[in-house]
């Protein structure tokens, strides 16, 4: 199984990996079959990509090449591939320089961000073929997930059911996803070897975690989380028969590695790691600057990108004038101190009289309070932007899922940058990912923990001063922006105030022209709001309250 990590629209490099990982498979490990992700030679998602006109002849080339150069070994590879002038999202086999055969996706994927639909003709047919003595039945993608799918290949006679799949992470279905192939292969009887997909792309993270099922769905092997590799897995031909007596022998994979469950926390943290990670490296940036502020989701931010890059390459602006204290500013200046990254101190208040002065337009007393704000979240991200340009780095927000859903923040100011590290993570997942982060090794301050919990001033500004904080604001977005609940039974549920329930809908439902303006960051739950829940900016929708007593 080839868990590896592609670079989307790079057939040649992508290509040649190939080759490299068949053959070292090959001379290697011994294997006599090595089975890729889905589109691998393209990378996924390749999007708009796949209606290049340049495509077809790319993908042949590529083909041709894998055919000349790789001998010995059965190839069973993804790629996109026009058939009868119809695009079709493709596994061939490939061996001893032919193409054996070709199965074409079945259930193509059109919802969470992934719209293959919009690209692709979906296949009719089941593919089974022999390899080296085993009945191979083929699947890709979400076609494991559909039993009459699956079934169609069993009654075409396989033996053992492969899978080729570019699954993105989704903090709901961590352990959905692998009890939806448990029970595939209960029910119909047949071993599943699924290879997914490793690595990040733009907001998606794939996570690996390739594995091989019994046909009694006992986990037999499992790859590495997070990690890229080869991981070799053993077909054993057993005596005997299924039920309708028509084979032989029976094929399960041998029992082997199973690598260590991680828990909810591990996962979201090491998909943050590698969605940035892979940002960096695909997009090839120095490193990566982000403004210090004393909110938990800075230092979060932060140490995040020490533990990817290093310190050297971690660079810091510090709006020494903007920080709320003298004491605050010492602690900030002690935390960056201690992790050893590169400070920029910037002095905000002659900046802001600078434009203030420049402006020719004059505030009332209460709105120059207002600009006064405003402006300098913009002069953090000039300073942001001018450092990134000159130093070729990722302007990296540290903004949350919280501020970003209720619109907690300033259009070109703090919620502007290159990417949003934590653009889908809630401000409580916040704090229990500092507390994970510290069980490691101990780094981000305890009072500054403590403190994430507590509402800021923002509550009372837009009118939800009665939430005692993030934890309380998170459990209503969770209850409407995630499982789509009417106000009655949110208000059921949370026993908060109607009349505050209300407020924060209606911050969600009119927040949406802030939210289409963020950078993109990476997706981790099913419904994001760059991907798959999108309102009408100029809509007349509103949440009644007037039965508030």
């Amino acid at each position: 199984m080839a868990q590896i990590d592609m670079l989307v629209g790079d057939i040649k490099k992508n290509c040649q990996t190939v080759i490299d990982i068949a053959i070292q498979a090959r001379d290697e490990g011994a294997a006599r079959v090595v089975v890729f992700p889905e589109l691998t030679l393209m990378g996924y998602p390749a999007e708009g990509l796949l209606l290049k006109p340049e495509l077809e002849c790319a993908i042949e080339l590529a083909l041709e090449e894998i055919l000349e150069r790789v001998k010995g070994v059965y190839l069973v590879l993804g790629y996109p591939r026009h058939i009868d002038g119809a695009l079709f999202n493709c596994a061939g086999v490939l061996f001893d320089g032919v193409l054996v055969a070709e199965y074409n996706k079945q259930k193509l994927s059109s919802c969470q961000g992934l719209d293959d639909a919009c690209y692709f003709e979906a296949g009719r047919e089941a593919l089974v073929l022999d390899l080296d003595g085993i009945r191979v039945g083929l699947s890709i993608g979400d076609d494991i997930y559909h039993k009459e799918t699956i079934a169609l290949a069993k009654e075409a006679g396989a033996q053992v059911m492969f899978n080729l799949n570019a699954s993105p992470f989704q903090i709901e279905n961590i352990n959905a996803k692998e009890a939806m192939l448990h029970k595939r292969a209960i029910e119909l009887d047949l071993p599943i070897l699924y290879v997914n997909y490793m690595g990040g792309q733009d907001e998606f993270v794939y996570g690996g975690g390739s594995l091989a099922l019994t046909r009694k769905g006992v986990k037999a092997y499992q790859a590495p989380w997070y990690e890229a590799g080869l991981h070799y897995v053993d077909l054993i031909c057993h005596q005997g028969s299924n039920q309708k007596a028509e084979e032989p022998y029976l094929v399960e994979p041998a029992i082997s590695l199973v690598s260590p469950t991680l828990s909810v926390e591990s996962h979201l943290y090491q998909t943050l790691l590698l969605g940035l990670t892979d940002y960096i490296k695909k997009n090839h940036f120095n490193g990566v600057v982000l403004v210090l502020r004393e909110g938990l989701e800075s230092l979060l931010a932060l140490v995040i990108a020490v533990d990817i890059l290093g310190a050297e390459k971690v660079h810091l602006i510090i709006l020494s004038d903007s920080i709320k204290g003298q004491e605050s500013l010492d602690k900030l200046l002690e935390f960056a101190t201690s992790l050893g990254v590169n400070k920029h101190i910037v002095e905000s208040k002659s900046i802001l009289k600078a434009i203030n002065n420049s402006l020719p337009f004059i505030a009332t007393p209460e709105k120059q309070a207002q600009r006064n704000a405003t402006l300098e979240a913009r002069v953090r991200t000039l300073s942001l932007m001018t450092l990134a340009h000159d130093l070729t780095l990722l302007p990296l927000s540290s903004m949350h899922k919280s501020d970003f859903v209720v619109g907690f923040s300033c259009l070109y100011g703090d919620m502007s940058a290159g990417f949003s590290l934590l653009k889908d993570v809630y401000m409580s997942q916040v704090i229990v990912l500092c507390l994970y982060r510290n069980s490691l090794s101990p780094v981000i301050p305890v009072s500054a923990i403590h403190d994430g919990i507590l509402k800021k001033d923002a509550f009372d500004l837009f009118g939800i001063g009665d939430l005692p904080g993030y934890t309380a604001l998170d459990k209503i977005l969770l209850l409407y922006w995630e499982q789509n609940m009417d106000l009655e039974s949110i208000v059921e549920l949370t026993r908060f105030e109607r009349k505050t329930v209300a407020q924060v809908m209606r911050l969600v439902d009119s927040n949406e022209y802030k939210r289409r303006q963020a950078p993109l960051g990476v997706k981790v739950v099913e419904t994001s709001f760059t991907q798959d829940r999108r309102y009408p900016i100029s809509n007349a929708w509103y949440i009644e309250d007037d039965k508030i007593s």
